[in-house]
Order: structure tokens, then sequence, then C-alpha cells
């Protein structure tokens, strides 16, 4: 029945008999239905909410591994499980009595999730979650992360593997910088080949909007996909303007922050040694991933350098006694060196350090910096092997002269020993992968500190307390000092920042003070606080590594204190969602009397009648998800059939549209009287087309949207619902509907009054927005279709302008100038609808065609 149905009326019968199938994975016996990723940078400081709907296809309860991995710097802060449509929050605990509590859960066939931090450095997080029978479970992880600057920008990395191709997977990021955004790059492998064209992006002087739609089909072809879907990395890369030298102070309720990296600076001479591990474990790829980076890295050195080279095994070998100046001799002469290094022996590090510890003493040159960077694979195996013995014999060589770099190679290495031992001594603690990028990895750490501009760095606060760290040994070009403090004493008129450092052989002072009672920044006051928090914490979890006995243990309490009040994950601490015991647990699969599993009172009874009248019928006040029963139900046409009902504004003259620009930070914006009908957009290629009627008020979008596919098959949106049209039959539907479809090369979503269309390589997202009273329907094109002779208002590509100096205000335009002035409306494609700034353009100009050429006679 259903299939010959499905074979009679083409765009409905998939509409009807795809609704279930489509969303689940037969090979599986659960399904992730719906994947949504959602970031927000304000400041730099990284909120990210991972949002996972997943259902149960069998009758027992199982329990479900996600995981769920972050960058290293992040901190998960929030998970919530709804479960029978209610929401239950998680709760930060110290691990064990989280894990108790789970275990407990789960032995009560209750559904329950746990959230462990792997190892201290946070690069995986997973979460294990009990679905409990023909049920389903939505889960909503959040962490929060500050972005460090490296390299003269910023990353925000977000990996995505839901572990099965969604139907519903997005991937949205809003970004917010005062300062203002001077670059905006998407890169990662998630940006390349086949799902490229899945991204699009927004940018203004200070917002920045990044879109990730891949289809369905997308996600199963790129690169690194497959069965299990997409399984890889967006990253979105920015940097801000700098226009002070004091950097970027904000303050708010009590609480700063302070952005520090000045350019404008000349380099300081550095004196460098390198510690190059070549002992037997060294061998093969890894010895010569070093030989290969070292010759990078010695070919970067300037002339007012001086460096040295040790390598060491079981004993300790180095290129010369004494740091030589980096001129082309000394390079070649290096070079050679460096390509005759080959694996042997133990390994001496105790010795290898303190040897280039003493050359770098002897070589304290005034108006310089010097670094010590130690490249191993394994711990000390000869010499002095007691760890707690090498770090005090380091940190008391070194007495804070100079920071030392510990980078850690692969896996195999005792990192915690190299990690503790950089932090005593100013320095971080880097692992490198054993990958055919090792090389590389290595370069880019050498990069970072490559180009020191400040020594001895003091960050001074007249009124601040609680400060994070504040005193830096270095500073480096492209890199970013970060401090953040509380405003404790209220009677303070002004707060004053000051830093002092040491330029070459200059001292230099920046200065700043700020009025305590006029608030100079946009954000909000929890995230400021929550910004210091993190920073708080993450400096403290350094400092616990380096201590032990009674003063580790009062470090640990200050950080449990923290997470627990910020409800941050750390490695001290697990966050737990279960049932409350007194409740009705979600194991038990027998229904009711007189139901059946799938008859749930949380099911649409839709019903379909063979006549082509609109039909309009009662559904549930939640969005609800239509089965094989409700279709079977709507095919026999039992409900009554309702008249639609119409609805009138008030007429204003018009209504503003958005176009982006290409590599410009203000977009174009042109106006379009109210009322009319407009060709959306047209693919000959995919026979399909759409078509809008612009409401009658300046703030009400469209009124009524028709999408055309192939001859026969339509679809009809206006504000009350959607109709499903064949040309023979209609269908009614509340927007308050779920929809989850696809089969061949159509996809149909809708979800939170937003329906996603893809069609062949089209791909359309038509918005129910309420706003201001009124109500109306967005358009948005999230894809746009390949192929020539695509034409329409949406179809236009992002316009290439430049600005025409003068006494008025000018943009050059497909070679002509064009008066515009600077305006702002509301950016409709997202769906927190932000005002932008744009440059108010002729329509002519903006669309480079007439009106007319955009307008129907009929939707």
């Amino acid at each position: 029945m259903m299939e010959r149905v499905a074979v009679r009326v083409g765009l409905l019968g998939l509409l009807f008999a795809c609704v279930t199938s489509a969303p689940t994975n037969v090979n599986r016996d659960w399904d992730i239905y719906s994947f949504h990723i959602n970031s927000t940078v304000t400041s730099r400081y990284a909120t990210t909410v991972i949002t996972s709907r997943v259902a149960n296809r069998i009758d027992q309860s199982k329990e479900i591994e996600f995981h769920v991995k972050i960058p290293k710097n992040a901190f998960i802060s929030k998970f919530r499980m709804t479960i029978e449509g209610k929401t239950y929050d998680g709760v930060v605990k110290q691990k064990e009595e989280a894990q108790q509590q789970y275990t407990q859960a789960v032995s009560r066939g209750q559904s329950a999730g746990i959230v462990s931090s792997v190892g201290r450095t946070l690069e995986e997080f997973k979460t294990s979650v009990t679905v409990a029978a023909l049920s389903k479970v939505t889960f909503e992880l959040t962490y929060e992360e500050l972005l460090k600057r490296r390299l003269g920008k910023y990353e925000l990395l977000i990996h995505a593997r839901p572990m099965q191709p969604v139907a519903d997977f997005k991937i949205d990021v809003y970004i917010n910088e005062h300062p203002g955004i001077n670059i905006l790059e998407i890169k990662g492998g998630l940006s390349t080949k086949e799902l490229a064209n899945a991204i699009s992006k927004t940018q203004t002087s200070t917002e920045a909007w990044v879109h990730f739609y891949p289809s369905k089909e997308q996600q199963s072809q790129c690169d690194s996909c497959g069965e299990e879907g997409l399984n890889g990395d967006l990253v979105i890369v920015y940097d801000v303007h700098r226009k002070k030298s004091i950097g970027d102070l904000k303050k708010s309720d009590g609480y700063f922050v302070h952005h520090f990296a000045p350019s404008d600076l000349p380099r300081i001479p550095k004196n460098v040694v390198f510690v190059i591990d070549q002992s037997g474990s060294m061998y093969g790829r890894k010895i010569q991933q070093t030989r290969e980076a070292l010759l990078k890295i010695l070919g970067d050195l300037a002339e007012d350098d001086h460096f040295g080279l040790i390598t060491f095994d079981s004993s300790v070998s180095p290129w010369k006694e004494e740091l030589l100046p980096a001129n082309q001799k000394n390079l070649e002469a290096a070079k050679t060196f460096v390509q005759n290094i080959r694996e042997r022996g133990a390994t001496d590090i105790n010795a290898a350090v303190l040897r280039g510890t003493d050359m770098l003493n002897r070589h304290l040159r005034e108006g310089t910096a010097s670094l010590l960077i130690l490249l191993t694979d394994g711990d000390p195996t000869t010499g002095e092997t007691n760890l707690e013995t090498i770090h005090k014999n380091i940190k008391e060589a070194i007495d804070k002269k100079f920071p030392l770099y510990c980078l850690g190679f692969g896996m195999d290495v005792n990192f915690e020993f190299l990690e503790k031992m950089a932090l005593e001594n100013n320095g971080v603690g880097r692992r490198i992968y054993e990958d055919s990028d090792a090389a590389l990895q290595l370069q880019g750490f050498y990069e970072e500190v490559a180009t020191p501009l400040l020594t001895d760095v003091q960050m001074v606060y007249l009124g601040g307390a609680n400060l994070t760290q504040a005193n830096f040994s270095q500073y480096y070009n492209g890199s970013e000092i970060v401090v953040a403090g509380q405003i404790t004493d209220n009677n303070i008129e002004e707060f004053t920042a000051e830093v002092i450092a040491i330029s070459k052989s200059n001292k230099v002072t920046y200065s700043e003070t700020i009025p305590t009672e006029e608030p100079i920044t946009a954000r909000s006051d929890s995230n400021l606080q929550r910004l210091w928090a993190y920073l708080t914490v993450k400096q403290l979890l350094d400092k616990e590594v380096q201590l032990s006995g009674n003063e580790k243990e009062t470090v640990k309490k200050k950080i449990l204190d923290l997470c627990l009040k910020y409800g941050f994950v750390t490695p001290l601490t697990s966050m737990v969602v279960t049932k409350p015991q007194g409740e009705e647990s979600q194991v038990a699969h027998k229904p009711k009397e007189g139901e059946t599993p799938t008859e749930s009172k949380q099911n649409a009874q839709i019903n379909f009648s063979q006549h082509t009248d609109y039909m309009d019928y009662d559904f549930p006040h939640n969005p609800t998800e239509i089965t094989i029963k409700d279709i079977g139900q709507l095919l026999e046409g039992n409900l009554p059939t309702h008249s639609t009902k119409m609805t009138t504004t008030t007429v204003s003259p018009l209504i503003r549209f958005l176009l982006p620009a290409e590599g410009q930070a203000l977009p174009l914006c042109y106006d379009i009287p109210v009322g009319l009908s407009l060709r959306l957009l047209k693919d000959p290629n995919n026979d399909c087309s759409m078509n809008g009627q612009l409401g009658q008020s300046d703030n009400a979008g469209y009124q009524k949207i028709v999408l055309h596919y192939r001859s026969d098959q339509h679809i009809d949106f206006d504000t009350t619902g959607i109709t499903f049209n064949n040309g023979q039959n209609a269908t009614y539907f509340s927007w308050s509907v779920n929809i989850n479809i696809e089969k061949d090369s159509v996809s149909l979503i809708l979800r939170d009054k937003e329906m996603d269309v893809t069609m062949g390589s089209t791909r359309v997202i038509i918005m129910l927005y309420e706003r201001d009273g009124k109500v109306f329907l967005w358009p948005v094109l999230r894809q746009r279709p390949t192929g020539d002779n695509i034409s329409g208002i949406m179809a236009r590509p992002p316009v290439v302008y430049e600005e025409v100096q003068g006494t008025t205000i000018k943009l050059k335009i497909q070679d002509k100038e064009v008066d515009v002035s600077r305006a702002s409306t509301v950016d409709l494609s997202v769906r927190s609808a932000p005002t932008v700034t744009c440059w108010l353009t002729p329509l002519q100009s903006a669309l480079q065609g007439e009106l007319a050429d955009f307008t129907v006679s009929q939707l």
C-alpha cells in the first residue's frame, strides 16, 4: 500500500513513505536524528553548545557512549538531559561521587549520563548515556574556552564526529569583537572539496557569522567521511584590530580583563640553545623529522641571534662549547652537524639540560632574550634518573633567568615530567604528535617563540584584586598576554592599568585609566566573571602540577571550590545528570492499557484526504514526530477540514534586503516596495524554482513562499503552515510538526519553525518569524545551486566593490561609481536577527538589474 502511494504521488509520497525511515540507520540499535553545534565568541571567550538528539530503537535499555572531542584548553561547563519531556541539569561533583551516582542510576534502569575528563590535557570527553527502551534522550553539552593567540591569529576549533550521517546537522558560529575583526578565514578538513559549498559566512566590522550545513549525502562523501558520517574539524581563524599599545581593557560589575598584544616594537635578539634527544628510541622517522625541522629553524634565525646545539644519548655532545652568531658560515656548519645526527644509546636528560643551561648562563647579553628548548621522546634512563631530583637540579640552575620549553615527541613520553619541568621554569610543555607533520609541528612551535618583543613584563592594576598571573618572563610577537581580576573596592573612582617591561635595553611603560562608574564593554557580566574564573582555574591547575604535599592539597581545594561554583569539569570533577529516585523510570517498554508502543500520547494524529482542499488539523502544542501509523491514518482521511485564515497588516513603503560583499566588512543593502511578488530563485538545471510575496509592512518579510519542483509538484509556505501539492492532492501541516525525510536528491526537515529543503545541489531554509507582533517568513539560501542560468534575487553572488575617496560616500561596483549612505537593518538570515551596518545602495546597482527583472505575475 505505502509503496503504491509513493509511486503515484511523487513528492508527497516521498514525504509520507520515508518519514520514519530516513533518519534512522538500519545497522544501529540507536539513531542520532539531530546534531547541532552552536558557538558564540565574545572578546575571545568562546562558549560552544553541542545538542544531540538520540533515539533507542529496540525494546530494552541501551547504553550509548558518545565521544566529544574539544580543544584541550576548554572546560565543559554544562551537561543536561531531556527525558520524557523533562530537563535535568547536570551537577558538578568530585569524580568519585559522580561515578557512584551514575552507577546507581544505571543499576535502576534509569537514563543517566556522566562526563569525565581523559587526562589533564582535556583533549577528549566521554558521555555515556543509558537510553530507556523505545525512548529518546536529548543531551546538551556546553564547553568554554579563552581563545589563545598564536602567530597573530585566534583559532576556534570545532570537531564534529556524530558517529553517523545526520539529516539535521548544523554548525553555527557567531563572533562579536568590539575592537573590530580584521581577518576571518575558514579552514580544517570540513571546509574542503565536497563540503566547501556547505559553508556560508557573513562579516561586518565587529561581527561575523559562519554556518556549516552539509546535507546527509555530503556527510558520507567527503575525504574524512564514510558510513559513520562526518569526522573532522572546522577551524574559524580570525584576529582583531589593535589601535592602542596598552591593548584592550574592559571592566564590568566588579571584574576586568586586559588583552595586551603590542606589535609596534623592535624585535629583541635572542640566545637560543636546542637540546636534542638522539637516543635509540628516536630511531627512524622521529630522528628524520627532527633533522628536517632543525634545518628549517636554523634557516629562520636572524643574524643578530646567537645559537647553540646539543645532542644527547647516554652522553652529551654539544656542537660548539659556546653560542655562536647566526651568520651564514656558522649556519652552514650547524646544518652539516644536524644532517649527521644519528640515534644511539640511552637518555640522560639531566646532564643535557644542565649543559644547555650552563651554555646560556655564560652567554647572557644585555638587550637580548634567552630561551632553552628541549626535545625528547622518553624518560631519563641513565645518569640521574630520579624525576624529582632532575626537577630540582634544573630549577636551581636556571634560577628564573630564562624559560625552558619542553617538547615531548610521541605518546610514550612522560609528558607530566616534562610539563612540570617547563612550568617550573616559566615555559610550557608541548606534545609533538608522531605523525607525518611532526616536522611542521616542531617548526610551528619555534615560530611562536622566534620573535621576542618584551622581557620581564609586569602587569600592575591599581584597584585590582585576585589577579590571574600578572608577571611574564617574555612576550613574543603574534602572541597575547591576558590578565583578569576583580575590583573589590567600591569607593575607587578610577581603575588604572599599567604595563612595565623591557624592550631591548630600554624600559617601556604603558598606562590607561578608566572611570569605574562607566561601563566600557558590551560583554555581559556573567561572561567576564566566567573568563576570570576560567583563567584562575587554568593557572591553578598548572601550579598544582608543580607542588606536592600540603601545598598541593591547598591548591586542589581552591580549584575544586571554583569548579563547583562555576560548573567547570576538570581532572578533579565530573558532571552527572540522572532522574530523581522518586520519579518513574524510563525503562519499562510495556505500554499503558489500550496503547501500543507506537501510540503514545506524544505521537501526532495526522490524517490525509484524497481531495485537493486545504486541511487544518489539530496538533499537540509541542513539536511531534510523524510515525508510520500516523501516515496510515492520514491516507485514510478521517479528520475534518477547516478553512485557512488570512491576515493583513499595516502598509509601509519599503522592505530592506542585505547583499553580502566579498572581501569587505560591510554588506550592501537595498530597498524593495512592500507587497510585490518576487522571483527568489530559478534553477532550470534541477527543474526547481522559488517565488515569494512580500508582506504589507516594512518589517514583516514574506507572507507566502512557493517552491516548485519538477513540473507538477510544489510546496506552499504561509504564516499558518505548509501545504504539499502534487497537482492532484494537497496536504496541510502546522509549523509545530517535526518532519525529517530524505530520498533520492530531495531532503525535507521541519523542526523549530524552520523548514530545511535540499533539492539536488540547492539548499534553502524557510524560517517562520514572530517579531514585534508580526508573523512572517524569511528564506535563506544555504547552498547555491551549481551550473549556469541560475537567476533570482537570492541567486546573486556576493558583490565586489571598492570604496571611492571623496567629499561624498561612493562605491565602485562593476566599474561604476554609485552614491551610497551608511544605514542599518536586521539580518534575518540568522535566528538571533542581529542589527548590522550596511551601505544603502540603489537596487539597480546592488542587483545589477531592474526591479522588473525580479518580479513575477503569480507565485
